[in-house]
């Protein structure tokens, strides 16, 4: 882009640059820098932007070629099945059209390599998306713009577990269940649990958390720091290896939940957890949303912190027993899945003990633990079968070509109840069937709405009245899934237009062509009317 603006503007700036003329200079500068989107204020607004300019087909076709002479290690293709891989998810409403599809998926197996792929493709100008495992749900790795898709998941390897320090070091394509097999024999684990096929640089790029989330925290706490190749082939890593750390900018925090708009992560430093020595799981069924939501609160008022809260309400728990995985005697009726862990069983009876006495304050209707580790498994994986069990109850009980829209709202805990149960009368009152989760111990929660191809406009009028809600309660259009392309609309409300303009001048300066995931979180080209 800089060398087609000099060659196309080098008659004008030759002849403002020889008059010799100061207001002529500025003119000159002023015109440069709007085209380039560096402004003198501090931040950006999208009306400042001219629209990017980006690669011609045959552009990209050279693109391609240079890199196949450049580094044939990398596999590079265009097949049809790879491409729909890439750009179909059965649970994201918002699919790329055909006009905005990838030309070609390239596979990296070293930062190296995806530093040398991306020298060449900032050269001429070609959009490209990274890709890990592709569970995102909002439309992170579509791609709006044709060019190509970046994909990690092939730098899979844990390079180094520091036992002593409870750290790991792994590239950007480790799954993190798989990481856990392997830190298990160890004692260890990463505290950070979210998809089953979710990869360390997708979880980095959203700031993926999960149901231990409400005890070891998402991953903006849980990352060390990370090696990422910004959109010119430059190589940082963004601290060393200490926990704590003052030495200048915070840039692991930038990276992370940038989605990949500022930059590719191709490695990371991961702080470990020691498994519990003893944990077990508690069920409880209350009669109402609020006795629930208010049993959370009283706990974490006394001072325990559970390893996992997670809330069910009664439209969740009728399709575990639809699906049946859940002990039939239980009841259709909201419930909340604890992870109680300690030093010893001692310390963990006294928990139990505790959580007992509030939950009959709550009106407790059934209070179960399980006796052993086995039965602990086997209580917690209704949980873990949840969106499972979604899916067999709508496509047998709906509609065999039914769909769901997922979504993710967070808010302050004091706010939860009064929010989950003004949207519990929401969906009632819209007609859709749904389902309702939450992460309860951090106040994030999932409001899914089953619906019909055929209704999908009137679905997206209900998910933006329950974003709304949330946001009305000084909370978050997205508590863990990120923003997208989905939710770049919900982001300008919360946060407002003065914020999202400050992330754009940010994202200009680390990537002045605007070529890494182009159009997600927000807009960089005045000329986007696109839906989401």
């Amino acid at each position: 882009m800089f060398k087609s603006f000099i060659r196309l503007n080098s008659r004008v700036n030759t002849r403002l640059f020889s008059s010799n003329s100061k207001p002529s200079i500025q003119k000159s500068n002023s015109i440069r820098n709007v085209l380039l989107g560096i402004t003198g204020g501090s931040i950006t607004r999208l009306q400042e932007l001219e629209s990017p300019k980006y690669s011609s087909d045959a552009e990209i076709i050279i693109a391609i070629e240079e890199i196949k002479q450049l580094i044939p290690e990398v596999t590079i293709t265009n097949k049809d099945v790879e491409i729909l891989h890439h750009t179909k998810n059965d649970f994201t409403p918002h699919l790329p059209l055909d006009h905005e599809k990838p030309q070609f998926i390239i596979y990296s197996y070293t930062t190296e390599q995806v530093s040398q792929i991306l020298k060449i493709l900032n050269k001429y100008n070609v959009p490209v998306v990274p890709f890990s495992g592709g569970t995102s749900l909002e439309g992170h790795f579509f791609s709006t713009r044709q060019g190509v898709i970046l994909n990690t998941s092939r730098m899979n390897k844990i390079l180094d577990v520091h036992d002593e320090d409870l750290d790991c070091v792994v590239q950007a394509g480790v799954n993190w269940q798989e990481l856990n097999q392997y830190l298990e024999p160890k004692g260890l684990m990463i505290g950070a649990d979210c998809g089953h096929g979710g990869l360390i640089s997708g979880m980095i790029n959203t700031n993926a958390s999960g149901i231990n989330a409400s005890r070891y925290g998402a991953m903006n706490t849980n990352v060390i720091s990370i090696t990422v190749v910004l959109a010119d082939g430059t190589i940082i890593k963004t601290k060393q290896r200490p926990r704590k750390s003052s030495a200048g900018y915070n840039l692991t925090q930038l990276f992370i939940g940038s989605e990949g708009t500022l930059g590719i992560v191709t490695e990371a430093t991961i702080k470990l957890h020691v498994l519990p020595k003893y944990e077990t799981v508690v069920i409880c069924q209350f009669p109402t949303i609020l006795d629930s939501t208010n049993t959370v609160a009283d706990i974490f008022k006394l001072g325990i912190q559970p390893n996992a809260i997670e809330f069910l309400d009664s439209d969740m728990m009728k399709c575990l027993k639809y699906s049946g995985y859940c002990d039939s005697s239980w009841d259709e009726k909201p419930t909340i899945f604890f992870k109680i862990g300690g030093l010893n069983k001692i310390v963990v009876d006294e928990y139990i003990k505790q959580i007992k006495q509030i939950s009959y304050h709550n009106n407790v209707e059934l209070f179960k633990f399980a006796k052993n580790k086995e039965e602990g498994e086997s209580l917690f994986s209704a949980r873990k079968n949840a969106f499972y069990a979604m899916i067999e109850y709508g496509r047998s009980e709906i509609d065999e070509d039914m769909r769901i829209w997922v979504t993710d709202i967070a808010v302050p805990l004091s706010r939860l109840s009064p929010v989950l149960n003004e949207i519990h009368q929401l969906i009632k009152s819209s007609g859709f069937e749904s389902i309702i989760l939450a992460h309860a111990g951090d106040g994030n929660f999932h409001a899914d709405l089953y619906y019909k191809p055929e209704d999908k406009k009137k679905c997206e009028q209900v998910i933006k009245q329950m974003v709304q809600i949330g946001l009305d309660n000084e909370g978050t259009c997205t508590g863990e899934h990120g923003v997208g392309n989905a939710k770049r609309n919900y982001l300008a409300i919360e946060l407002g237009e003065d914020t999202i303009s400050l992330m754009r001048k940010l994202k200009l300066a680390l990537d002045p062509k605007r070529i890494l995931n182009p159009d997600k979180i927000f807009r960089i080209d005045p000329e986007d009317k696109g839906e989401y």
